[in-house]
């Protein structure tokens, strides 16, 4: 039997020794490359942090202490080790166990991390409330170098070294986000891990002087003049400049050094940055030459490493070729992003506009405002950013876009439901809120073709801010209409007197089956499809005779049009329809979230069916 199989909580990993807990590791990656081979998730990151994971759990009981995950897809080896090894063949499955830190599915889980940059101050909130509750238990915050580049977590560190509240934050440094990190703190981080010499001296020092007899007291008297000689000698981090005790840079794969060194932060009671250097992909050559294909990997050949891929062309890479035939005709054309590059689509602009590629790192609300500026000074900015991350600059959308009416681009990737990524990563919101926006046209392409067209549209006219919003993968196999502006938002795909059901993107496919389904039981409906969901002016010239309207959405409820739509339609309609509900939604493959929140075709059918016999 192995030792992972024996290793369901904190209590089991007090009982190895050195040995053993090197051949744990090895076998945790080759149970992650198996595993995540078969099921699909995040690997790279994962791969790295094992050892990291290892002693953490090792030092800390994550089922009383508390572990803050920032972000939290690198949490698969603290699940294996906290008692859900059994759940990994259902990895990111509907039904099935998260591929992020979900408090609802493990005590051990402290707390949501979908997002960046928020851990510090999540763990600072759980220091505070352990010392107002008079409690007793540690807090970690586990942050990644990506995360690092968010605004957020100086905010937090800033406060928590003044605070005095013992905590632990570990920063993970791989020189990466998901692409490789940019900016001026990747650069720092860079120049801090030549100080692994001086860690490995000042232990050694330490350690003399302790087995000395009297050897600390004469520690502390020479501690101030140490520090004095090595600030002398070396620059002061921005970590201690904010006031945390810092260690580091130590080696992430180490894992007794790393099980001495968080024993060490622990037993300071005060705020201590721990920095640690890991590879991403580590222990899997394939991972390791090519991180980014392996941070969010679909199935693969664990012993090649090759990737099954769709042969369909994605809204990604409509995005990243339109963009790449505009800015050659368009000097003025920039792309901005977020730390995602190569989600977004954008690595050949990269590659061909080195110059013109701005990647700001996990920095929205930044990322937004620059395209203000640039806008203002006669760029043309496109900003690729998923949804859910969107949702971080709204305040920013108001204030430094649609209040000066500048004329940003928005590519809203990962519109929608975006599948195994769940509660944290579906883009559920941006209709609700982008609509709000005064100004802001909303477009949303069912086709590759059809993104291309808007895309077209909106860097030549550059009408203000537009948004245009479509999901992750390819599209729904209509090839769109011609569309040259907002003269046309309105498409009739079916005609039909009984009914006439309104959506919008690749919902159409669903929409037409459903329409097919209802002809068989007697019912001909007519099918509209929305090009803009900013503008509900056209409908009425292409509404069915009868006045019951449908609509299908990938919304929240009541952030989608229908509300807005019945009040425009009057009280002589009956205005229906289907949404995702009023809860955060599960993870699981699109197929399945359709059936369960019944926007599939046949369910649609029936909904409609009922509408429209309580109706006659």
């Amino acid at each position: 039997m192995s030792i992972l199989e024996n290793i369901h909580c904190h209590e089991d990993l007090l009982h190895l020794n050195e040995s053993q807990r090197q051949t744990l590791c090895r076998e945790i990656r080759e149970f992650l490359i198996d595993s995540v081979s078969r099921t699909g998730g995040h690997l790279a990151s994962n791969l790295g942090v094992v050892e990291l994971t290892v002693a953490i759990e090792t030092v800390f009981n994550t089922a009383q202490d508390r572990l803050v995950f920032d972000v939290g897809h690198q949490s698969y080896v603290h699940k294996l080790l906290t008692g859900r090894q059994a759940d990994f063949s259902t990895l990111r499955q509907f039904g099935g166990m998260a591929g992020f830190p979900k408090p609802g599915e493990s005590d051990t889980d402290a707390f949501v991390a979908g997002h960046a940059s928020s851990s510090v101050s999540i763990a600072l909130g759980m220091a505070r409330a352990r010392t107002l509750c008079g409690q007793k238990y540690n807090v970690v915050a586990l942050l990644g170098d990506g995360a690092a580049t968010g605004g957020m977590v100086y905010e937090g560190m800033n406060d928590a070294a003044v605070s005095g509240e013992p905590m632990v934050v570990i920063l993970n440094d791989n020189a990466m986000s998901i692409d490789h990190n940019v900016g001026g703190m990747a650069k720092h981080l860079s120049r801090l891990r030549t100080k692994e010499k001086y860690l490995n001296m000042k232990e050694w020092y330490r350690d003399i002087l302790n087995r000395l007899p009297g050897g600390k007291p004469v520690y502390r008297a020479t501690r101030k003049i140490k520090d004095r000689v090595r600030r002398a000698l070396i620059p002061t981090t921005i970590f201690e400049a904010m006031g945390l005790t810092y260690l580091g840079p130590v080696d992430g794969h180490d894992v007794e050094n790393l099980i001495s060194l968080l024993n060490a932060a622990k037993d300071m009671h005060r705020p201590v940055l721990v920095h640690v250097m890991t590879q991403k992909g580590h222990g899997y050559l394939p991972a390791e030459k090519e991180p980014s294909k392996f941070h969010g990997v679909g199935q693969f050949d664990p012993a090649s490493g090759a990737v099954n891929k769709s042969s369909q062309p994605t809204f990604s890479q409509a995005f990243g070729q339109e963009m790449c035939a505009l800015a050659e005709k368009e000097p003025r054309l920039c792309a901005i992003t977020a730390a995602m590059p190569a989600g977004t689509g954008l690595l050949n602009f990269k590659k061909k506009y080195p110059k013109r590629l701005f990647d700001v790192g996990i920095a929205e609300e930044h990322a937004v405002s620059m395209a203000g500026g640039m806008a203002k000074q006669g760029i043309i900015p496109v900003v690729a950013i998923y949804s859910t991350f969107l949702q971080r600059s709204y305040d920013m959308l108001l204030q430094d876009i649609a209040l000066l009416k500048l004329p940003v681009i928005f590519a809203v990737d990962r519109a929608g439901l975006v599948g195994e990524d769940g509660e944290t990563h579906h883009g559920l919101f941006d209709v609700g809120f982008l609509r709000q926006i005064p100004g802001m046209r909303v477009l949303c392409p069912c086709s590759c073709e059809e993104l291309r067209q808007m895309l077209r549209w909106a860097v030549k006219e550059r009408p203000g801010p537009v948004a245009i919003r479509y999901p992750r993968g390819g599209d729904c196999g209509y090839i769109g209409c011609d569309w040259h502006g907002l003269e046309k938002t309105v498409v009739c795909h079916r005609k039909g007197a009984d009914i006439t059901i309104i959506t919008y993107g690749t919902l159409l496919r669903n929409a037409l089956e459903a329409a097919e389904l209802l002809s068989a039981h007697g019912v001909e409906a007519t099918v509209l499809r929305l090009l803009s969901v900013s503008d509900l002016q056209q409908l009425h010239g292409h509404m069915a005779e009868s006045k019951i309207v449908f609509v299908m959405e990938e919304v929240c409820a009541r952030s989608g049009i229908r509300e807005a739509l019945a009040l425009k339609l009057g009280d002589g309609f009956h205005v229906a329809g289907v949404d995702l509900g009023r809860n955060f939604v599960t993870h699981g493959s699109i197929s399945d979230l359709h059936r369960k929140y019944r926007l599939d075709p046949q369910s649609v059918c029936d909904s409609i069916l009922e509408v429209v016999r309580s109706e006659n």
